[in-house]
């Protein structure tokens, strides 16, 4: 099994930061289901860890995730799933995302290159993200006839607002520019190109030099005030998207994507 992720702790003030490097070294970092489990598994890895106050999130140098991995063997056989089997499956996303917006350490992005879909959910699930300026975000799922799940939509409200939600997720093909992302609220700071990383790291000194208690106590009370009414909202998007796994347009989104051509969609 090879090592998509690596956890290096006690760095900085008091060693309160830790970093979670997601890297699978293809300058892409799709999110095959395996990545999904190593990334849930690591946020996981700090629900006893009284020591760190403060966890930094970065992808590689050319890129934060590209999204899901639709060319990965075991993300394919969904396609051949039955229903069961397809709703047990999608929990991966969901869960991952859960993970980290649960964390009672403060989360940190730190963003590179491009941050497409899945990423976009991983990054949002997060308290702060930091984004270089000539990196972009595209949240493409609509073009390949899936609905934005993993309960990215309530999120993507709260930092946004409708109108800015919609336009992101809506219009498919049109790129997130950094400068978009920070005037929008969906990025906390922008930084010089390859910066984004020390960036993060100075926001994580200033969050590590407070007191640790106070810090995740006051987290867990705007978390819980902000997102008290998203499960309700979002109960059903891990439903919606194994319906629209099932219509014809989901099958000439994906295809049109792998065959690097327009899709046509029908409405079915």
């Amino acid at each position: 099994m090879v090592d998509y992720v690596t956890i290096e702790k006690g760095l900085g003030p008091d060693g309160r930061i830790a970093v979670v490097r997601f890297d699978r070294g293809d300058g892409i970092n799709a999110l095959s289901p395996e990545a999904l489990r190593q990334l849930t598994d690591a946020a996981r890895s700090f629900e006893d860890d009284g020591e760190t106050s403060v966890v930094v999130l970065t992808g590689g140098a050319k890129s934060f995730s590209a999204g899901f991995d639709l060319k990965d063997a075991e993300g394919r056989s969904r396609q051949t799933m039955d229903m069961g089997s397809l709703r047990r499956h999608l929990k991966l996303g969901p869960r991952l995302t859960r993970a980290w917006q649960d964390m009672e350490q403060v989360t940190i992005g730190a963003i590179e290159g491009f941050c497409v879909g899945g990423g976009v959910a991983l990054a949002v699930a997060l308290d702060f993200r930091v984004m270089a300026r000539d990196a972009h975000m595209r949240v493409p799922e609509i073009a390949l006839g899936m609905n934005m799940s993993w309960q990215s939509v309530p999120r993507m409200l709260h930092l946004m607002g409708p109108a800015r939600t919609k336009q992101a997720v809506i219009l498919a093909d049109d790129r997130i520019s950094a400068e978009e992302a920070y005037e929008w609220g969906l990025v906390e700071q922008v930084t010089d190109p390859g910066k984004s990383y020390d960036a993060a790291m100075a926001l994580a000194a200033k969050v590590a030099a407070q007191p640790p208690i106070s810090v995740a106590m006051t987290k867990l009370t705007v978390n819980r005030l902000a997102h008290a009414l998203d499960d309700l909202a979002s109960h059903m998007d891990l439903d919606q998207f194994a319906l629209a796994s099932l219509t014809e347009d989901h099958k000439e989104g994906v295809a049109a994507f792998l065959g690097r051509r327009k899709p046509r969609f029908e409405g079915r």
